[in-house]
């Protein structure tokens, strides 16, 4: 199992306010699947992974249609990265991971 292996209660800070989902992940060797879900509904996703560091590109729709480019690194019990929208910037994303 993988350090970043789990659920984790993850928080994006976002001009639109804190937003609030969980991120399920299994990595298998290279890369890692899982899903996200949140107050926009819910989504498959997979990506790269490399240590306890996983990367994915994420589709929203709401309020706009985009591609999010995300990154987070676990370390214990604590997540933290990055998500990427576009011309929007950077915004922070932590985490805890689920009991």
């Amino acid at each position: 199992m993988a350090d970043v292996d789990g659920s984790w209660d993850c928080t994006v800070k976002s001009p639109l306010g804190d937003q609030k989902m969980t991120v399920t992940v299994k990595v298998d060797g290279s890369t890692w699947s899982g899903n996200v879900s949140g107050a926009m509904g819910a989504t498959d996703i997979s990506g790269e992974a490399s240590g306890n560091t996983i990367s994915w590109k994420q589709q929203m729709t709401v309020p706009m249609p985009m591609t999010l480019d995300c990154q987070a690194t676990a370390e214990g019990d604590t997540m933290t990265g990055t998500v990427g929208a576009g011309a929007f910037g950077s915004f922070p994303l932590s985490g805890t991971r689920s009991a």
